[in-house]
This record gives structure tokens, sequence and C-alpha cells, in this order.
């Protein structure tokens, strides 16, 4: 029976050859900081790239004329050697590779050049070392890094000083001289060019990494201030705002029976699955301590509907908690408070930078929470009059907030049948 053939795509096909070349960039870096690996990872890349010219500039010798080209030919299997080795190399430190390459491109070149003289281009290549060592052995080392520069500069000089001209046999053989000279061009240009490409690349995917953890912990808006401003201080007073404090009633026991790694577990799928639930309704996740969670709207950029989004998702967070403990066969709920207002904004710290809310609102909210009811959401009086016209609402009483005095609450029923609210998926 004959099987179908699979259709790859070029797209695929890079992908996967671009994750064979990273697995091979990769060898021997295995345990090292993870600068230290990128710095790795371009050597090897730069041996990689030595050992594949060099072996195609000994075959094509070897199958032209073995005799005559025998000096240059195991010269050049000497050097895939060493190139092949570096990875390996690794294991006794982060720089025994770089001074095995460095020592073997070193001699090789000269010992090519004793044999080819200078009008081949072999030193040429020398060239390459005014920037691999940078890459190598970092800015960390720079003494030692000017060291092979100048090295490398020193011996290309020396070459074109000291072998004006070609050795026999190979002065007779004008046309092999120009093609060794294209080719150490060739290999120059493209070594070169392929180790600044692969570093701006290990740089940018850095950078990305970084980038999508700072805008995982920091509103999207923020990181974006920023990185316009280095060092800035974040600080805003915003004129309306919600937010949403809510905490799980009855969970201590239920951790002490499920267990640490059980209860992180639990944790986890709770506070994902109300991550969800804050980007779906287009709010800011502010902070999660321990079984708390908070939760605003309005921040760090104005929305109208503010005071409906978190009420919305309040409803929907004690849904997937209903969900959540029908699963485990535990009865646990959450109480959740929101309030509506002014509240100050910023970003503080130095280590574990945080995105924070401070006011009476969010005082107000956290009382809230703390009074409520499980399984309830309860509302303050001005957010009461933001969402009336979208949820059922009805009266709880008055609580005394310190600093605030006697506050009249509210309980959200339910979304009117008019409010568009779409029902709750399937959560994460």
């Amino acid at each position: 029976m004959l099987q179908p053939r699979i259709q790859t795509s070029p797209a695929a096909t890079l992908r996967r050859l671009r994750a064979t070349i990273d697995g091979l960039a990769a060898l021997g870096t295995a345990g090292y900081p993870p600068e230290v690996r990128a710095r790795l990872k371009i050597m090897n890349m730069m041996a990689g790239l030595i050992a594949v010219f060099t072996l195609l500039y000994a075959v094509q010798h070897l199958f032209v004329d073995y005799q005559t080209f025998k000096p240059i030919i195991w010269i050049n299997i000497a050097l895939v050697g060493a190139a092949v080795l570096v990875p390996f190399m690794h294991r006794y430190g982060e720089t025994a590779g770089g001074f095995l390459i460095a020592g073997a491109e070193f001699a090789g070149l000269f010992a090519l050049a004793f044999y080819l003289g200078s009008p081949s281009g072999v030193h040429i290549q020398y060239v390459i070392g005014a920037a691999a060592p940078f890459f190598i052995f970092g800015l960390a080392r720079l003494r030692l890094v000017l060291v092979i520069v100048a090295c490398c500069l020193a011996l290309h000089l020396a070459v074109w000083a000291m072998f004006p001209a070609t050795r026999q046999p190979f002065a007779a053989r004008p046309d092999f001289i120009a093609s060794i000279y294209v080719s150490a061009a060739v290999t120059t240009f493209a070594m070169t060019a392929a180790i600044v490409y692969y570093a701006f690349r290990l740089v940018e995917q850095a950078r990305a990494e970084t980038e999508a953890l700072l805008r995982s912990i920091l509103p999207d808006p923020i990181v974006d201030r920023l990185k316009a401003e280095p060092g800035a201080t974040i600080a805003d007073s915003v004129r309306e705002a919600s937010v949403l404090f809510a905490d799980m009633k009855g969970f201590v026991p239920i951790a002490h029976a499920l267990g640490p790694l059980r209860t992180v577990e639990l944790l986890n799928q709770i506070v994902s699955a109300f991550d969800a639930l804050a980007g779906r309704h287009g709010v800011e996740k502010i902070k999660t301590i321990g079984d708390a969670y908070m939760v605003a709207a309005g921040v760090p950029e104005p929305v109208s509907d503010h005071a409906v989004r978190l009420a919305r998702m309040g409803l929907d967070m004690l849904m997937v908690v209903e969900q959540v403990a029908a699963e485990i066969g535990q009865p646990f709920a959450i109480r959740i408070g929101l309030a509506s207002g002014p509240v100050m904004a910023g970003v503080i710290g130095t280590k574990r930078i945080t995105y924070d809310l401070w006011g009476d609102t969010v005082n107000l909210a956290a009382r809230l929470e703390s009074h409520g009811e499980p399984g309830r959401v309860q509302v303050s009086d001005d957010t009461r009059r933001l969402i009336e016209a979208d949820f059922t609402i009805e009266p709880r009483g008055s609580i005394d907030v310190k600093g605030l005095g006697p506050q009249r609450t509210w309980f959200v029923v339910a979304p009117q049948a008019t409010s568009g609210r779409a029902e709750l998926q399937a959560w994460p």
C-alpha cells in the first residue's frame, strides 16, 4: 500500500533547520549561566563554520592532487579536528574552547601561508579575529580580547612581510593561488557575517524573553513607558477606576488536607483561571498574596465601564470556584469586594518591581472583601451607581471602614438580561 507523501512547507523546513543549528550550537553549554551559554553558543557556531569550510577545502584538494597538496590537506584536517573538539572543551572551563580555536587558527593559517604565500590571501582570515574574540570571551575579559586582536593583526602583517611569494610546487600554479584567494575572501566575509548575525539573533531572543517576562509582571502601557524613559518614576493619579479583591474562605483546612504540592497545583489552577478571566474582561491583574487576588479596571489606561467589567469578572470568578469545589469535592468559596473611585498607581521597588495601587478606594475594596459573605460580590455605593443599569443589585446594609466611617454596601446578584454579558467559557 502506498503511503501518502507528507508535504513540508518551506517555513516548517526552516524552523527544523534552525532548531537543529540551535541544538548543535548548544553542545557542551549546559550548566553555565545564561550569559555564558550565549557566548559558548557563538563559539560553537564559529567552530562549526570553520570545520565545514576547512573540510571542504581539504576534500577539494584531496581529489585534485593529493601528492601535490598533501601539506595543505593535512593542515586543514588538523584545523577541522580542533574545531570539532571545541564543544567538548567547555567541560574544562568557559575559555578552554576559545583558546583552542584561537591557537589552532593562529598556527594553521600561518602554516598555510608558509606554503602558499601572501598572494593566496590566506592571511585575510586573521581579520575575523578583530571581531570574534569580543563575542567569544566577552567584555569582562577585555584585556585578553585586545591581546588576541593584536595577535591577529601581527600575524596578518607577518605573513604579508615574510611570505611574499608561494613555495614550490605551488608557485607554478597561479590559477590555484587565485582560487585560494577567492576562497579565503569568501570564507572571511561569510564567517564574519554569520557570527555577527547569530550573536545578534541570540541578543534579540534574550531581549524578547526578558520583555515577555516583564510584560507578565507589569501592564503593557507601563512597560512601554519604562522602555521610553528608563529609570523614570511611574506615578499616576487616576480619577475614576475600580478595584476588586477576592479571598478564599475555608481554604486553609483544605490546604492542610491536600498537602503542599496539591495545594500549589490547585492555587495555580484557580489563579490561572482568574488570569484568563482578567484578559477576557479587559482588566488588569495587580497581584496575588497567598489565596487572595487583586484586580483593577481603569488603570493604567482609563475605560468608561471599569465597574461593569469588574462586576462581570466577579460573578465569573464565583462560577470558577464553584466548579473547582465540585471537582475536588471540598466545600470552599470566595468573598469578593469591589469599590470604585480615585486611586493612585505606580511602580515600586528596584528588585522584583511591582505595579500597585493605593488610596481610599483600594482600602474600601479590601474591607468590602473582608466583611463580605462567601459566594457573594459586595460593592460600594459608588460602584452600585455605575453598574445598576447592567446588574440586579440588592442592599446589604452598611459597614464601618476605618478612616472612612460607615459605608452603604450592596450585593451584585446577576447581570440584567439586556446587559449583553457573554456566558462564561470553559476555564483553563
